[in-house]
């Protein structure tokens, strides 16, 4: 992993801790594994105004997207967390009534989602794209779309800036658009300057976090890879804690 080459680390303000967590993509074992080792990591560093914030993705390509919601929601109601809207909620908001964006959210995990609320397999299979769009808006309780359409676009905690896929280079931050922040990658990945503040972001899946000056991607790959990432900050401290996913042995590990 490349470090961070500024002489002045960010951080968070002083008797803060932050933990963000990458794109979850409805994998609830790992999440609940991530949430064990986020709590008890939090314990263990002492007392704090701890914050949690979750970089959006809750939903599709994994097996439970219904169980990571309810689990997200219960956990904030246990302690503070933000959620930031991910590109894969934004979709599942529009397939409401947009049968064009339907189609896109059903080709990017969509069908495991509306899976995960109780359909069956072969009703999905023998629906057309209206018929599908009846059922998902049948399926997903009411308070799943609003909790989901209260998800923020971005947060900023001290010098870091919290946010899905990432922000327009040389754009103000008061001036970024939700479209950019929850689908950019490009020019934001490559951008070598400064953006006022150090990006911590998920969207683009890398093997490990990537950390540079100016940005931080956490997203591993939960569904893809089997790892769900966390990072923790305090002060200028920062340090990454993971759940493995273990096929072969259908075990669920943690690493910091």
């Amino acid at each position: 992993m490349a470090r961070p080459t500024s002489t002045k680390l960010p951080a968070v303000p002083a008797g803060e801790r932050v933990y963000a967590i990458g794109d979850i993509h409805g994998r609830i074992d790992l999440f609940e594994a991530l949430v064990r080792i986020v709590e008890a990591d939090d314990a263990r560093r002492g007392k704090a105004h701890t914050t949690i914030v979750l970089l959006g993705d809750l939903v599709d390509r994994g097996r439970d997207s219904a169980a990571v919601v309810a689990r997200a929601r219960e956990w904030s109601r246990e302690r503070e967390v933000e959620i930031i809207q991910g590109n894969h909620e934004e979709m599942l908001l529009a397939s409401r009534d947009n049968l064009d964006a339907l189609r896109g959210f059903l080709k990017f995990g969509g069908l495991e989602t509306i899976m995960s609320y109780g359909v069956v397999p072969g009703a999905i299979m023998a629906a057309n794209v209206e018929a599908l769009q009846d059922l998902l808006n049948e399926v997903i309780p009411q308070d799943d779309f609003d909790f989901l359409a209260s998800f923020k676009k971005m947060i900023q905690i001290g010098d870091y800036l919290f946010v899905h896929a990432g922000i327009r280079p040389d754009t103000p931050l008061k001036l970024q658009l939700g479209q950019d922040c929850r689908w950019i990658r490009e020019p934001f990945l490559s951008h070598k300057g400064d953006f006022g503040v150090c990006v911590v972001h998920g969207h683009t899946i890398t093997p490990q976090p990537e950390v540079y000056s100016n940005r931080i991607g956490i997203d591993t790959g939960a569904y893809l890879h089997g790892t769900l990432t966390a990072i923790g900050l305090q002060g200028t401290d920062r340090w990454f804690l993971q759940a493995h996913d273990r096929e072969a042995s259908g075990e669920t590990s943690a690493a910091a």
